[in-house]
């Protein structure tokens, strides 16, 4: 693509488009700033309104396959790859999912989180070679992110995992994308120009990590990683949240103290263990072999030791 194609191709896109209206802000006092882009930003959450049903298919197509011992795998360049690499990173102290079951991939590596890698996100090669590297199945799934949803690396990461035979999903921020369209499920979550021309990092940035946000809570909720609102899987790595690991079995059962305690020394710490322990009045070994037998699902195995 020659110089000037991409300059046409940007023009055309929404994410890119220059607002006139906007073009004295730099002549507005912090105040006025700071008022302009919160309304900006108080748009994003209906554009991501209006893909909820997309959104909720996508839930439902990647828990069913996480269910079976798949994974889900993020791709993007920039800050819509960074976003992706946040979202993963999270997953394990927050559900206790195993390593490499959620993965983030970046156009450049690692190194592209704090510096920019020139071309990295031109080459859909290079997304073929992240994946590669995975041994993608028929149980993973592969959401490619763009805010212009024409990143190669994006479009290049959905083709190869499409061909693989893995789940794909596109998330991007103009409609028509040809993201969305290399993708099984398109979302795209259209917010319009930005405050800054060209900067999606902001609105699109912002919509970009609502859906991912969604994507993994929601998944590990129907996966069984919650009970009700509470986080039964989080993953107790530091005082914080071992504190929280306490609260969540006293918020579950009720339990004292020295209750609580017994019942997570009795589980080696683990809360949904420690909770199984307290309302069914089974010890540590029961309860393990009761959530194996329900799949991780707290609720299932309360319904299975009642009876």
């Amino acid at each position: 693509m020659t110089s000037r194609d991409l300059l046409s191709q940007l023009a055309s896109l929404t994410t890119e488009a220059f607002r006139p209206d906007l073009a004295d802000i730099d002549r507005l006092s912090t105040l006025d700033l700071a008022r302009l882009m919160n309304g900006e930003d108080a748009g994003v959450p209906a554009a991501v309104g209006a893909q909820l049903p997309r959104i909720a298919a996508v839930v439902d197509a990647v828990a069913e396959r996480m269910g079976r011992g798949g994974r889900l795998v993020y791709a993007g360049a920039g800050t819509a790859g960074r976003l992706g690499v946040l979202d993963a990173s999270e997953c394990p102290p927050t559900f206790n999912t195993a390593p490499g079951q959620v993965v983030g991939l970046l156009a450049g590596g690692p190194a592209a989180m704090v510096t920019s890698v020139e071309g990295a996100e031109d080459s859909r090669e290079l997304a073929e070679a992240d994946l590669a590297g995975l041994g993608l199945t028929a149980d993973d799934t592969v959401i490619g992110v763009s805010a212009s949803g024409r990143t190669p690396y994006a479009i290049g990461a959905v083709e190869y995992a499409r061909s693989r035979g893995a789940l794909t999903v596109g998330l991007a921020c103009n409609a028509g994308s040809a993201l969305a369209a290399a993708a099984e499920h398109g979302i795209e979550v259209v917010v319009g120009p930005e405050l800054l021309t060209g900067s999606t990092r902001l609105k699109a940035g912002t919509a970009q990590k609502l859906v991912l946000n969604m994507v993994s809570t929601i998944t590990m909720i129907r996966l069984g990683k919650t009970y009700g609102n509470l986080m039964v899987d989080v993953r107790a790595s530091n005082e914080k949240l071992r504190a929280r690991s306490r609260r969540i079995v006293a918020l579950a059962t009720g339990a004292g103290d020295q209750e609580i305690e017994a019942a997570l020394a009795a589980t080696g710490g683990e809360v949904k263990h420690a909770i199984l322990v307290l309302l069914a009045g089974v010890d540590g070994p029961a309860a393990a072999r009761l959530l194996e037998e329900s799949g991780g699902h707290l609720r299932a195995a309360l319904a299975a030791a009642a009876g």
